[in-house]
């Protein structure tokens, strides 16, 4: 087995990479604009169900198609909502960062580091398609200079191009490279990634239906896109699994599955989920172009879902901040 250096903090950080973290959804009103109060509403729901950490600004958030001062302000809240929270129950912030422009992921990780981000997701670069050596370059100069401990965002589905596991164990070694969200679907990668890893480096399911195997290989948890929808099954899932209760575990991810799988039917992520949201009452269920909201049949299909987990049952702040 390869041996790796100790990992030296960037900084002291009360950051641990472990358990459910939620991609979040940006709510959006009729006009197309930011609903802050709606995106308040779904931290509110988020702290309560006692999430592990919140992800704004990836790609559930439709970060593509948000600008630079959006980005910002949701960042903002959401760092702005978990001071709120006290000790050990207070939510990581794990902020999307990551483009296909190593310079300006540089420059949107700085500004997330200043405003009180714990740590950045970077996403492999898109379109260009850069291969292993400048995947390399790319996040070394990232977390060279960007400020904050980065998680590698792997989604070769997305992206065209897979942060093999060669590639990840070597980036591994940087001491501020401290996870990756493994979305490539992958297993004997993601099994690799698990087994040689240095002490300290986090393995996060990108995928909730691989939440149960990766935590079973040893993983750490997941970046998830059902928690948006039930947070604190999410974290049972999560707990229960690093308590050992495999049964309890296999239990709740058994009965979210065909929710997992309604998240990713019919229509590319968020269109699901908003739609299983604005059902929910939490958001109105608006996109912005190239994505549109799912048509009526897929809305009563996410009703449905919803319905089988057990979601519309589970308690929620949102009235309180309606």
């Amino acid at each position: 087995m390869t041996t790796y250096p100790a990992r030296i903090p960037i900084r002291p950080s009360r950051t641990t990479l472990r358990g459910a973290f939620t991609a979040l959804v940006t709510p959006f009103g009729a006009d197309g604009a930011l609903d802050e109060a709606a995106f308040g509403r779904l931290l509110d729901a988020q702290v309560a169900g006692g999430i592990a950490g919140l992800v704004p600004c990836g790609t559930t958030g439709e970060s593509p198609t948000l600008s630079t001062h959006e980005r910002e302000r949701l960042i903002e809240l959401t760092v702005d909502a978990v001071s709120r929270v006290n000790g050990e129950a207070r939510p990581s912030v794990l902020a999307g960062t990551g483009t296909n422009d190593t310079a300006a992921t540089i420059a949107a990780t700085r500004r997330a580091a200043a405003l009180g981000a714990d740590a950045a997701l970077v996403v492999a670069p898109y379109y260009n398609r850069p291969n292993q050596a400048m995947l390399v370059a790319h996040y070394t100069a990232v977390a060279d200079d960007g400020g904050l401990p980065v998680v590698v965002y792997n989604v070769p589905s997305r992206t065209a191009t897979n942060v093999e596991a060669a590639t990840l164990l070597a980036l591994a070694v940087h001491p501020r490279i401290v996870g990756v969200k493994e979305a490539s679907g992958n297993l004997d990668q993601i099994a690799l990634i698990c087994r040689d890893r240095p002490d300290g480096f986090a393995v996060l399911a990108g995928d909730d239906a691989w939440t149960l195997p990766v935590l079973a290989l040893g993983g750490d948890g997941v970046v998830s896109v059902a928690s948006n929808e039930v947070p604190a099954e999410m974290v049972a899932l999560c707990a229960a699994a690093e308590a050992g209760e495999w049964e309890r575990a296999r239990e709740i991810h058994e009965r979210l599955l065909p929710l997992f799988r309604a998240n990713f039917a019919g229509a590319p992520n968020p269109a699901p989920v908003k739609a299983a949201l604005a059902a929910m009452g939490m958001i109105e269920n608006h996109l912005r172009l190239p994505l549109l909201a799912l048509d009526e049949a897929g809305v009563d299909a996410m009703a449905t879902a919803l319905r089988e987990a057990g979601a519309f049952a589970q308690p929620s702040t949102a009235a309180s901040r309606a």
